[in-house]
């Protein structure tokens, strides 16, 4: 394998373990990150900027060979300019800036087939008023809503005073059986891979993803159509690098695709320890245009995010952590973020057991057990 230089633009955990994996293959990075604290700031050589800025961004890129992305609130105009030098830059920016805006990325399903939810795009908050006929839905900023924020549940027309004030659209309110997410790579030569989909619950507050179990708890037939769904989307994307795709199971039994992430994501933490092949090496695989790896289950898996207590605000301590590791099967990742605030991502664990409800009944424990708290007199 040549050995070739990787810029990632974005700091965080999904970096982070990207970077883990890659050390095994004697890949040096480069990492930027406008935190000078960020999870990555300690693994590679490591760069305190703006992703959005031009000049940084080109800066940066210039002793690169391929470049990276751990978040999409990139500046893509750099990213072109560094492809039309001869940089690699996976997934490409034409595909960073489609799904960049949750409107152009709804577009795309429409445009190309893909099943999705009925939506109407919107302008503002007035513009969103004068839909109330189109409730119950749900109202998405079109830029820079991730991990819940973004997102408002709209179901009668009292509740039009919380719509966002910005461009974004309303997609009708469907009724759901599961959500689940399909994560696919796709390498340069065109060969795809998907991952057996996952069952992702959610947080109630937070929106974001509170546990997940692999494999998905679903008819064969509707596994296999899923994972057609997604390889589907990224051929259809062109795209060279790993998607998230996430998607709704209707109670008819209908999938529709929700939102997709060009980059590893967090309903993929689990194949670390549960796959063959972890999301992080399929992704490294795919920029580097060398062969998939198998993507099946090696165990059941469950993963559970380790996130903020509400409440707690200031320099992190982990309760319960000698607890959780008491259990056989249970792997504990700590991104390396020194302060905690209520529910950001501080971790994850991940629980393998061969027998189902033992591994409900391990996951349960885990996230009553394990809590990322403040010490005391910093809350």
């Amino acid at each position: 394998m040549v050995q070739k230089h990787i810029g990632i633009l974005g700091g965080g955990q999904l970096g982070r373990m990207l970077i883990q994996k890659g050390l095994d293959w004697n890949i040096p990075f480069s990492v930027l990150d406008p935190d000078p604290h960020a999870p990555c700031s300690r693994l590679a050589p490591f760069t305190c900027g703006s992703l959005t800025d031009y000049e940084t961004v080109m800066r940066f890129g210039e002793p690169c060979d391929i470049l990276t992305i751990e978040i999409e609130n990139v500046n893509t105009r750099a990213l072109k300019a560094l492809a039309q030098q001869g940089k690699q830059v996976f997934p490409q920016p034409e595909v960073i800036e489609c799904i960049q805006d949750k409107r152009t990325q709804k577009k795309f399903f429409v445009d190309h087939g893909i099943p999705t939810s009925d939506y109407i795009l919107t302008a503002n908050r007035e513009d969103v008023t004068r839909q109330a006929d189109f409730l119950p839905a749900v109202n998405k900023l079109g830029r820079e809503g991730y991990d819940g924020r973004g997102v408002q549940i709209l179901r009668t027309p009292s509740d039009l005073s919380k719509a966002f004030d910005s461009p974004g659209l309303l997609e009708k309110l469907v009724d759901i059986d599961k959500e689940i997410s399909v994560i696919v790579a796709r390498n340069g030569n065109g060969d795809v891979r998907a991952f057996p989909a996952v069952e992702m619950v959610f947080h109630p507050e937070a929106n974001l993803v509170d546990f997940l179990i692999s494999p998905a708890e679903l008819p064969e037939e509707i596994s296999l159509r899923a994972e057609a769904i997604a390889v589907e989307l990224i051929s259809e994307f062109r795209m060279v690098g790993i998607l998230a795709v996430e998607m709704f199971v209707t109670l008819s039994g209908g999938i529709l695709v929700n939102e997709v992430a060009p980059r590893p994501h967090n309903s993929g933490h689990q194949t670390i320890e549960g796959n063959v092949t972890s999301q992080y090496e399929q992704h490294l695989r795919a920029i580097l245009n060398l062969p998939l790896g198998d993507t099946a289950v090696r165990y059941p898996s469950a993963m559970v995010n380790l996130l903020g207590e509400p409440g707690h605000q200031g320099e992190a301590r982990y309760l319960g952590l000698e607890g959780v590791l008491d259990i056989p099967g249970v792997y504990v990742h700590l991104y390396g973020k020194k302060n905690t605030k209520p529910f950001r991502k501080m971790g994850h664990v991940t629980v393998v057991d061969r027998d189902v409800e033992s591994l409900r009944k391990k996951a349960t424990f885990v996230k009553n057990t394990l809590k990322v708290v403040a010490w005391p007199n910093q809350s």
